[in-house]
């Protein structure tokens, strides 16, 4: 199933889309998409549903986070071999995380708004797990039944807050519009393979990022494993998993977003993201 959340922000209704590429409306269904309804149990008895007896959902109608109520939005850096290798780090020899605070993410067509004081502003293309199950201390074997589904996300950094003023990544990481996710929560069982998706991601037209998941140093079996032997894994939260080559810090000479700038990205199964870039004034 792909889901998610469609209307006025802070206004979103739950929605489902159809094998036509139709928004179908789940109100009459569930109130809302959240951590409850990602659980096994839950999912399972939507997939039941007779999809045809849904309204479709007609016009232009905003598309917002596909979810809502998640607890934790982690990120984890270096994660490919070849932005590793661009940037010019030696590959981890465990996985590296930090967090993105929660009031950051927005939906996948919104603006993203640079902050005022913003120089360094970097696109990053990801694909994001989803926990259904609450897991702490699984193994890799066992990692995959706690995972409900993928979204894809856009991972804006501020470099210069990133790199330049000491601490955590997370002051780069968690600007107002710097995690925009979505346009839909598809099920793990639409993507089999999930360590072979193909990444993209365009800047005014212009290819920046053409990846695959099969790069990735820690996949994401192993990253759930891991990351639940530091703290517990709640359904509902989301982790980004790294980003391939292409960034704008990688290039040379290196390229930021500025106002005026449209991305492009998306992932085999997961959807396309859009998003016009503004300054804060």
């Amino acid at each position: 199933m792909k889901l998610l959340r469609f209307g006025p922000q802070g206004s979103e209704k739950p929605g489902l889309l159809d094998k036509n590429g139709n928004i179908r409306d789940l109100s009459s269904v569930i109130d809302d998409i959240t951590p409850e309804i990602l659980a096994p149990k839950s999912l399972a008895k939507l997939a039941k549903i007779k999809v045809k007896t849904l309204p479709i959902v007609n016009g232009h109608n905003r598309i917002g986070v596909p979810y809502t109520g998640m607890q934790k939005f982690v990120g984890v850096g270096l994660n490919y071999t070849d932005h590793a290798e661009e940037i010019g780090l030696d590959l981890p020899e465990e996985p590296i995380l930090f967090t993105k605070h929660l009031s950051c993410i927005s939906g996948p067509y919104d603006d993203v708004v640079l902050p005022k004081r913003a120089k360094m502003t970097d696109w990053e293309v990801e694909l994001g797990f989803v926990i259904g199950t609450k897991a702490k201390n699984v193994s890799k074997k066992e990692a995959m039944k706690y995972v409900a589904g993928y979204c894809l996300v856009n991972d804006i950094s501020e470099r210069s807050f990133q790199l330049e003023q000491g601490g955590q990544w997370v002051k780069g990481k968690s600007a107002d519009t710097f995690g925009p996710i979505g346009p839909y929560f598809v099920t793990a069982d639409e993507i089999p393979k999930v360590q072979r998706l193909h990444l993209f991601m365009e800047l005014n037209n212009e290819i920046m990022q053409d990846g695959n998941t099969k790069n990735m140093i820690f996949p994401v079996a192993h990253l759930v494993s891991y990351i639940s032997k530091f703290f517990t894994l709640l359904p509902g939260d989301i982790v980004c998993t790294g980003t391939p080559a292409g960034v704008g810090a990688g290039k040379k000479p290196q390229i930021f977003l500025k106002s005026g700038d449209i991305m492009r990205l998306g992932i085999d199964g997961l959807g396309e993201q859009m998003q016009k870039v503004t300054r804060e004034k």
